[in-house]
Protein backbone atom coordinates (compact mmCIF):
# COMPACT_ATOMS: atom_id res chain seq x y z
CA UNK A 1 0.00 0.00 0.00
CA UNK A 2 2.75 2.50 1.16
CA UNK A 3 6.58 1.80 -0.63
CA UNK A 4 8.97 4.16 1.09
CA UNK A 5 12.21 4.03 -0.88
CA UNK A 6 15.49 5.49 0.33
CA UNK A 7 14.44 8.83 1.36
CA UNK A 8 16.84 11.74 2.39
CA UNK A 9 16.49 14.85 4.12
CA UNK A 10 18.58 17.36 4.67
CA UNK A 11 17.36 20.62 6.28
CA UNK A 12 19.41 24.08 6.20
CA UNK A 13 22.53 24.28 8.26
CA UNK A 14 23.46 20.23 7.17
CA UNK A 15 21.24 18.24 9.40
CA UNK A 16 20.44 15.37 8.05
CA UNK A 17 17.09 14.79 9.55
CA UNK A 18 16.43 11.33 6.98
CA UNK A 19 19.59 9.41 5.81
CA UNK A 20 18.37 6.76 3.41
CA UNK A 21 15.27 5.00 4.91
CA UNK A 22 13.49 2.24 2.95
CA UNK A 23 10.02 0.22 4.16
CA UNK A 24 6.73 -0.48 3.17
CA UNK A 25 3.32 -0.90 4.95
CA UNK A 26 0.69 -3.56 3.77
CA UNK A 27 -3.12 -3.18 5.09
CA UNK A 28 -3.65 -5.57 8.23
CA UNK A 29 -0.24 -4.85 9.51
CA UNK A 30 1.29 -2.05 11.98
CA UNK A 31 4.27 -0.45 11.42
CA UNK A 32 6.71 1.37 14.06
CA UNK A 33 8.59 4.02 13.17
CA UNK A 34 10.87 4.36 16.73
CA UNK A 35 13.53 5.96 18.16
CA UNK A 36 14.46 8.88 20.38
CA UNK A 37 13.04 12.38 19.92
CA UNK A 38 14.95 13.81 17.20
CA UNK A 39 15.72 10.90 15.38
CA UNK A 40 13.69 11.72 12.24
CA UNK A 41 10.70 9.95 13.15
CA UNK A 42 8.42 12.93 12.44
CA UNK A 43 10.33 14.35 9.22
CA UNK A 44 9.49 10.92 7.75
CA UNK A 45 5.75 11.26 8.15
CA UNK A 46 5.32 15.06 7.11
CA UNK A 47 7.03 13.18 3.64
CA UNK A 48 4.64 10.39 3.53
CA UNK A 49 1.73 13.58 4.49
CA UNK A 50 3.41 15.20 1.36
CA UNK A 51 3.88 18.55 3.85
CA UNK A 52 7.87 17.74 3.01
CA UNK A 53 9.46 16.68 0.07
CA UNK A 54 12.34 14.49 -0.10
CA UNK A 55 15.44 15.12 -1.50
CA UNK A 56 16.34 11.59 -2.75
CA UNK A 57 13.87 8.83 -2.83
CA UNK A 58 10.55 8.02 -3.73
CA UNK A 59 6.99 7.44 -1.43
CA UNK A 60 4.31 5.76 -3.28
CA UNK A 61 0.63 4.98 -2.11
CA UNK A 62 -1.51 2.69 -3.81
CA UNK A 63 0.92 2.89 -7.06
CA UNK A 64 1.17 6.96 -7.56
CA UNK A 65 3.03 9.54 -5.81
CA UNK A 66 1.83 10.68 -2.44
CA UNK A 67 0.15 13.38 -3.03
CA UNK A 68 -2.77 16.48 -2.12
CA UNK A 69 -4.90 13.65 -3.61
CA UNK A 70 -3.85 10.99 -1.08
CA UNK A 71 -4.35 12.54 2.02
CA UNK A 72 -8.07 11.76 1.84
CA UNK A 73 -7.44 8.06 2.15
CA UNK A 74 -5.01 8.95 4.99
CA UNK A 75 -5.34 9.58 8.87
CA UNK A 76 -2.94 11.30 10.93
CA UNK A 77 -2.70 11.79 14.81
CA UNK A 78 -0.16 14.33 14.85
CA UNK A 79 1.69 14.69 18.72
CA UNK A 80 0.93 18.22 18.67
CA UNK A 81 -2.61 18.93 19.29
CA UNK A 82 -4.65 20.63 16.44
CA UNK A 83 -8.05 21.07 17.60
CA UNK A 84 -10.07 23.94 18.06
CA UNK A 85 -10.15 25.04 21.65
CA UNK A 86 -13.48 27.50 21.28
CA UNK A 87 -15.74 24.46 19.17
CA UNK A 88 -17.27 21.70 20.71
CA UNK A 89 -16.45 18.32 20.48
CA UNK A 90 -19.86 17.46 18.06
CA UNK A 91 -19.08 20.44 15.80
CA UNK A 92 -14.92 19.78 15.37
CA UNK A 93 -15.73 16.08 14.87
CA UNK A 94 -18.48 16.31 12.22
CA UNK A 95 -16.08 19.59 10.21
CA UNK A 96 -13.57 16.94 10.28
CA UNK A 97 -15.55 14.01 8.91
CA UNK A 98 -16.53 16.46 6.35
CA UNK A 99 -13.45 17.84 5.53
CA UNK A 100 -12.06 14.32 4.69
CA UNK A 101 -15.30 13.67 2.38
CA UNK A 102 -16.78 10.97 4.86
CA UNK A 103 -20.20 9.91 3.30
CA UNK A 104 -21.53 7.89 6.43
CA UNK A 105 -23.80 9.89 8.65
CA UNK A 106 -21.76 12.25 10.92
CA UNK A 107 -23.92 12.78 13.81
CA UNK A 108 -24.37 8.80 13.86
CA UNK A 109 -20.15 8.26 13.46
CA UNK A 110 -19.61 11.16 16.04
CA UNK A 111 -21.70 9.13 18.65
CA UNK A 112 -20.67 6.05 17.66
CA UNK A 113 -16.81 6.96 18.11
CA UNK A 114 -17.87 9.19 21.18
CA UNK A 115 -19.45 6.17 23.09
CA UNK A 116 -16.13 4.16 22.09
CA UNK A 117 -14.14 6.53 23.89
CA UNK A 118 -16.71 6.96 27.05
CA UNK A 119 -17.45 10.16 25.89
CA UNK A 120 -20.83 9.80 24.86
CA UNK A 121 -23.02 12.77 25.54
CA UNK A 122 -20.35 15.09 25.67
CA UNK A 123 -20.91 16.83 21.82
CA UNK A 124 -21.79 19.89 23.20
CA UNK A 125 -18.78 20.29 25.79
CA UNK A 126 -16.35 22.18 24.37
CA UNK A 127 -12.76 21.39 23.96
CA UNK A 128 -10.75 23.36 25.71
CA UNK A 129 -13.10 22.48 28.91
CA UNK A 130 -11.24 18.52 28.63
CA UNK A 131 -8.28 17.18 30.00
CA UNK A 132 -5.37 16.19 28.17
CA UNK A 133 -6.12 12.90 27.73
CA UNK A 134 -9.62 13.34 26.39
CA UNK A 135 -8.58 15.97 24.03
CA UNK A 136 -6.24 12.93 22.90
CA UNK A 137 -9.70 10.62 22.51
CA UNK A 138 -11.42 13.56 20.55
CA UNK A 139 -7.89 14.00 18.40
CA UNK A 140 -7.50 10.03 17.39
CA UNK A 141 -11.67 10.05 16.49
CA UNK A 142 -11.14 12.91 13.81
CA UNK A 143 -7.90 11.22 12.38
CA UNK A 144 -10.33 7.79 11.84
CA UNK A 145 -13.99 9.84 11.44
CA UNK A 146 -13.71 9.06 7.20
CA UNK A 147 -12.34 5.53 7.76
CA UNK A 148 -9.05 6.01 5.71
CA UNK A 149 -6.87 2.80 4.33
CA UNK A 150 -3.63 3.67 6.29
CA UNK A 151 -3.69 5.56 9.59
CA UNK A 152 -0.50 7.08 10.78
CA UNK A 153 -0.31 7.79 14.76
CA UNK A 154 2.46 9.93 16.13
CA UNK A 155 2.91 9.27 19.88
CA UNK A 156 -0.61 8.23 20.08
CA UNK A 157 -0.50 7.72 24.34
CA UNK A 158 0.99 11.20 24.69
CA UNK A 159 -1.53 12.28 27.92
CA UNK A 160 -3.11 9.34 28.54
CA UNK A 161 -3.08 7.52 31.69
CA UNK A 162 -2.54 3.72 31.74
CA UNK A 163 -6.03 2.66 31.22
CA UNK A 164 -6.58 4.54 28.56
CA UNK A 165 -3.29 3.39 26.77
CA UNK A 166 -4.80 0.41 26.90
CA UNK A 167 -8.05 1.38 25.63
CA UNK A 168 -6.07 2.89 22.52
CA UNK A 169 -4.43 -0.15 22.00
CA UNK A 170 -7.41 -2.20 21.69
CA UNK A 171 -8.89 0.67 19.34
CA UNK A 172 -5.68 0.21 17.34
CA UNK A 173 -5.78 -3.71 17.07
CA UNK A 174 -9.03 -3.43 16.12
CA UNK A 175 -8.26 -1.29 13.24
CA UNK A 176 -5.79 -3.40 12.09
CA UNK A 177 -7.17 -6.59 12.00
CA UNK A 178 -9.97 -4.94 9.75
CA UNK A 179 -7.46 -4.46 6.98
CA UNK A 180 -6.23 -0.47 8.07
CA UNK A 181 -2.65 -0.50 7.75
CA UNK A 182 -0.97 1.44 10.78
CA UNK A 183 2.23 3.33 10.92
CA UNK A 184 2.63 4.06 15.04
CA UNK A 185 5.61 6.63 15.84
CA UNK A 186 7.20 6.61 19.03
CA UNK A 187 9.49 6.94 21.38
CA UNK A 188 7.72 4.27 23.73
CA UNK A 189 10.13 1.20 22.85
CA UNK A 190 7.95 -1.31 25.40
CA UNK A 191 4.73 0.21 24.04
CA UNK A 192 5.37 -0.32 20.55
CA UNK A 193 7.09 -3.40 20.87
CA UNK A 194 3.69 -5.07 21.91
CA UNK A 195 1.61 -3.36 19.00
CA UNK A 196 3.89 -3.89 16.35
CA UNK A 197 3.95 -6.71 13.61
CA UNK A 198 7.45 -4.39 12.10
CA UNK A 199 9.54 -2.01 13.00
CA UNK A 200 11.71 -0.16 11.97
CA UNK A 201 14.49 1.65 14.21
CA UNK A 202 15.87 5.38 13.75
CA UNK A 203 19.19 6.48 15.19
CA UNK A 204 20.06 10.32 13.92
CA UNK A 205 18.00 9.59 10.92
CA UNK A 206 19.70 6.05 9.86
CA UNK A 207 17.63 2.50 10.27
CA UNK A 208 19.95 0.73 12.99
CA UNK A 209 17.15 -2.22 13.11
CA UNK A 210 14.45 -3.16 10.92
CA UNK A 211 12.35 -6.23 10.64
CA UNK A 212 9.05 -8.11 11.74
CA UNK A 213 9.48 -7.71 16.07
CA UNK A 214 10.22 -11.58 16.76
CA UNK A 215 12.68 -12.00 14.22
CA UNK A 216 14.89 -8.93 14.81
CA UNK A 217 14.53 -10.10 18.65
CA UNK A 218 15.45 -13.22 17.64
CA UNK A 219 18.59 -12.28 16.03
CA UNK A 220 19.49 -10.44 18.76
CA UNK A 221 18.71 -13.20 21.30
CA UNK A 222 21.05 -14.19 24.16
CA UNK A 223 20.34 -15.44 27.31
CA UNK A 224 18.40 -12.71 28.78
CA UNK A 225 16.39 -12.50 32.01
CA UNK A 226 13.46 -10.53 32.92
CA UNK A 227 13.70 -10.13 37.08
CA UNK A 228 10.95 -8.21 38.81
CA UNK A 229 11.58 -6.85 42.72
CA UNK A 230 11.53 -4.52 45.78
CA UNK A 231 14.82 -3.66 46.91
CA UNK A 232 18.02 -1.80 45.31
CA UNK A 233 19.38 -3.93 42.38
CA UNK A 234 22.08 -1.68 41.46
CA UNK A 235 24.39 -4.77 42.39
CA UNK A 236 23.59 -7.17 39.20
CA UNK A 237 25.22 -4.77 36.78
CA UNK A 238 28.55 -6.11 38.76
CA UNK A 239 27.15 -9.67 39.78
CA UNK A 240 29.74 -12.56 38.60
CA UNK A 241 27.98 -14.11 35.39
CA UNK A 242 26.33 -10.89 34.43
CA UNK A 243 27.40 -10.14 31.03
CA UNK A 244 24.92 -6.98 31.15
CA UNK A 245 22.32 -5.55 33.20
CA UNK A 246 19.97 -2.73 32.35
CA UNK A 247 18.27 -1.67 35.86
CA UNK A 248 15.03 -0.18 36.47
CA UNK A 249 12.99 0.81 39.27
CA UNK A 250 11.38 -2.31 39.50
CA UNK A 251 12.37 -4.68 37.27
CA UNK A 252 15.68 -5.31 34.90
CA UNK A 253 16.77 -7.22 32.31
CA UNK A 254 19.61 -9.24 32.64
CA UNK A 255 21.91 -10.84 30.07
CA UNK A 256 23.58 -13.54 31.64
CA UNK A 257 26.92 -15.17 30.51
CA UNK A 258 26.28 -18.28 27.93
CA UNK A 259 27.05 -20.83 30.46
CA UNK A 260 25.36 -19.33 33.43
CA UNK A 261 21.80 -20.52 34.34
CA UNK A 262 18.92 -18.62 36.14
CA UNK A 263 19.41 -21.60 38.80
CA UNK A 264 22.74 -20.09 39.23
CA UNK A 265 21.61 -16.44 39.59
CA UNK A 266 18.90 -17.09 42.03
CA UNK A 267 20.85 -17.87 45.30
CA UNK A 268 22.74 -14.10 44.45
CA UNK A 269 19.20 -12.62 44.83
CA UNK A 270 17.49 -14.05 47.24
CA UNK A 271 19.22 -12.37 50.20
CA UNK A 272 19.33 -8.60 48.46
CA UNK A 273 16.24 -8.55 46.91
CA UNK A 274 11.84 -9.38 47.57
CA UNK A 275 11.42 -11.27 44.10
CA UNK A 276 8.36 -11.46 42.19
CA UNK A 277 8.81 -13.03 39.14
CA UNK A 278 11.70 -13.95 37.21
CA UNK A 279 11.58 -15.52 33.68
CA UNK A 280 13.92 -16.05 30.67
CA UNK A 281 12.48 -13.96 28.00
CA UNK A 282 13.80 -12.24 24.29
CA UNK A 283 15.57 -9.21 24.86
CA UNK A 284 13.59 -6.12 24.56
CA UNK A 285 13.90 -3.71 21.79
CA UNK A 286 15.30 -1.06 23.91
CA UNK A 287 17.96 -3.13 25.48
CA UNK A 288 18.92 -4.22 21.69
CA UNK A 289 19.12 -0.30 20.76
CA UNK A 290 21.21 0.15 23.67
CA UNK A 291 23.66 -2.89 22.13
CA UNK A 292 23.84 -1.50 18.53
CA UNK A 293 24.30 2.49 19.69
CA UNK A 294 25.92 1.73 23.44
CA UNK A 295 24.74 3.56 26.32
CA UNK A 296 26.08 6.61 26.45
CA UNK A 297 24.18 7.56 23.62
CA UNK A 298 21.05 6.42 24.57
CA UNK A 299 18.68 9.35 24.89
CA UNK A 300 16.77 9.82 28.38
CA UNK A 301 13.21 9.73 26.77
CA UNK A 302 13.79 6.12 25.45
CA UNK A 303 15.17 5.19 29.43
CA UNK A 304 11.19 4.51 31.01
CA UNK A 305 9.48 2.91 33.13
CA UNK A 306 7.50 -0.41 32.58
CA UNK A 307 4.39 -0.24 30.21
CA UNK A 308 1.07 -0.75 31.47
CA UNK A 309 0.56 -2.88 28.42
Amino acid sequence: MLIVENIHKTYKGGLKAVDGISFSVNPGAVLGILGPNGAGKTTTIRMILNILKPDVGTITFRGNAVSEDTKKAIGYLPEERGLYKKSTIGDTLAYFATLKGSSANPKALVAEWLARFDLQGMEKRKIEELSKGNQQKVQFIAAVLHDPDLLILDEPFSGLDPVNQLKFKDVVMDLRNRGKAIIFCTHQLESAEKICDEIILYNKGKAVVQGAVEAVKQRFGSNTVLIEFEGDAQFLSSLGGVAKAEIFANYAEIDLEPSVTINDLIPHLIPRLALNKIERVQPSLLSIFIDIVGKGNVPDDLISGKSPM
